[in-house]
């Protein structure tokens, strides 16, 4: 119950069991929780990362080491703690990679602006400092970038292997594979809009089933679509097909409207029955005159249907997802057909082969072999749900690493090179400023090292050191582009050692970050207007966030 008091007199505003947390206590409460939040995925970054094992309500275990992953599946419930979430979400949608930096980077801004705010600089001049050094980290970022195009394979296939080299997926031969697969699809449907590159990341389908190893992981050049034929006499493959999606169903629809049809002898009902069976030969008739030799139907076909489709040997497939069809479309050139009536040779699309293939014990329909498909598929396999979840997280992370990289065009190296070469700019760039400004620009450059520190620190490396010999590196122009080796535990140089990233990864990274602990930093009072048993703000007694069922 929250209390005022005007004159003497006691005002209550909140109901009971509502708190209130105000000013330098709001604020100390905010920057604990968000930094512990970042604090969780920390251990997770780089190739020597570590995993967790995350432990649903009913039971269900994940284990991953993929920031998004892991926050959204903790299930926090502290408000500052689901602003942290919303930073991981924001980097996963907008580029698909590099989760992890943008949190632990918004936890260490957190950090540094407590530091400053006990020092009694006010919550406006450290939002002004690290907004102002966004902005020059982002103009040092676009300086020290290098270019990249679609046909740069070479370039593009290491930026892939630097995304998988913090997943721990099996060996460097399946990493290399995957990137090649994840490549390959981008390229395949990436479409060349003058000079720029337009990629549409949902025209690439991951289909997983269980079974089989990492290695028997496919590239499908057409859709794979998780559906058996619908009827046991059509045949189980055609080649050369001429496919027709039709978005109708093959059945008699009844009347919008209530109609009642009364029969009375069984001579109608023989006729009744006679009607429809001629208007479902009908409708297959249509189809068999457009020259298809595959249908896929978004809605159903009665069994009359499927015994004429089978009869003229046209393969069905029935109740196929709306997103399976316009990927089908994609694919095959077919055209998305809602009348029968219009169905003609021209909306009918081509793949060379269309086959039912037992997968795990359960059927499945590949289209494949298609002309220069728009839209394909990556069949994802692995000994248990696990490891096939985490290698679709994988590819989905690479997959968006690689797109960022092609339609920006532009890449800068990593192992926390760039995070050094920025962090050593803003302290040129601090001095020049001047001010309370200063310290918050300062505090901006500290927090940036926090990603060659913790991969420092996960290599079994000292990382007081390891940033001492940085730093010195990065004063010279020539040692821009050193960052950390983890695999040899030693600096060396990222540009030889084919270490890089795409540009824009750090920069919705330094831009998501900045915003998070800004929004968090301006709270001054927090009021929950009912309690939930826990601390103020709605914290749950285990501590900030409610986290719990974890393990490195």
């Amino acid at each position: 119950m929250a209390e005022n008091q005007l004159g003497g007199q006691q005002y209550l505003i909140l109901p009971e069991g509502a708190s209130r947390l105000i000013g330098k206590e709001a604020q100390r409460t905010n920057i604990a929780v968000g930094y512990a939040v970042a604090s969780i995925v920390r251990t997770t970054l780089g190739p020597k990362g570590m995993d967790k094992m995350l432990v649903s309500e009913l039971g269900d275990i994940i284990i991953t080491n993929d920031g998004a992953t892991i926050l959204e599946e903790m299930n926090v419930e502290h408000p500052v703690a689901k602003i942290m979430v919303e930073i991981a979400k924001t980097q996963d949608k907008e580029v698909g990679d590099g989760t992890t930096t943008a949190v632990i980077v918004a936890g260490e801004l957190l950090k540094g602006a407590g530091n400053l705010l006990d020092q009694g600089i006010p919550p406006a001049a450290i939002i002004k400092g690290y907004e102002m050094a966004r902005e020059k980290a982002l103009g040092v970022l676009e300086n020290i970038s290098g270019n990249i195009e679609i046909s740069d394979s070479e370039k593009l296939q290491k930026i892939a292997m630097v995304s998988l080299g913090s997943k721990n997926i099996g060996s460097d031969a399946t990493k290399k594979y995957l990137a090649h697969l994840a490549l390959q699809s981008l390229q395949q449907v990436a479409v060349k809009e003058g000079n720029k590159v337009n990629i549409d990341r949902d025209f690439i389908k991951l289909e997983k089933k269980e079974g089989g190893s990492m290695d028997d992981t496919a590239f499908i050049n057409g859709v794979l679509v998780d559906k058996e034929i619908a009827h046991p006499g059509m045949p189980k493959s055609a080649k050369n097909a001429s496919i027709a999606l039709l978005d109708v169903a093959l059945e008699i629809e009844k009347t919008e409207t209530d109609a009642r049809i009364e029969i009375t002898s069984p001579e109608q009902m023989q006729a009744f029955l006679a009607q429809e069976e001629k208007m479902l030969k009908e409708m297959v008739g249509k189809i068999e005159k457009s020259k298809a030799t595959v249908v896929f139907i978004q809605k159903g076909i009665d069994d009359v249907a499927q015994h004429y489709l089978a009869k003229a040997g046209i393969i069905a497939v029935r109740r196929v997802k709306k997103s399976d069809m316009e990927k089908l479309a994609k694919a095959t050139g077919a055209r998305l057909v809602t009348s029968l009536d219009d169905l003609t040779q021209n909306d009918l699309g081509f793949a060379g082969l269309v086959e039912e293939r037992k997968v795990s014990g359960e059927q499945m329909i590949f289209v494949e072999k298609c002309k220069d498909p728009k839209s394909v598929t990556i069949f994802v396999r692995g000994g248990t749900k696990q490891t096939v979840d985490e290698v679709e997280r994988a590819l989905t992370d690479v997959l968006g690493a690689l797109s960022s990289a092609i339609e920006e065009g532009k890449y800068v190296t990593g192992g926390g090179s760039t995070e050094i070469d920025v962090s050593t700019k803003l302290r040129d760039y601090a001095t020049d400023v001047g001010g309370r400004e200063q310290l918050a620009i300062q505090a901006f450059a500290d927090s940036l090292e926090i990603v060659p520190k913790s991969l420092a620190e996960s290599a079994g490396m000292d990382p007081i050191d390891t940033l001492v010999q940085l730093r010195s590196k990065h004063k010279n122009k020539e040692g821009r582009s050193y960052g950390i080796d983890v695999y040899k535990n030693a600096i060396g140089d990222m540009e030889k050692l084919g270490v890089i990233e795409p540009l824009k990864v750090k920069v919705q990274a330094l831009t998501s970050a900045t915003d998070a602990a800004a929004s968090i930093l301006r709270i001054d009072d927090m009021i929950s207007s009912k309690g939930r048993g826990g601390g103020p703000g709605g914290m749950p007694p285990g501590g900030p966030g409610g986290m719990g069922g974890m393990e490195d």
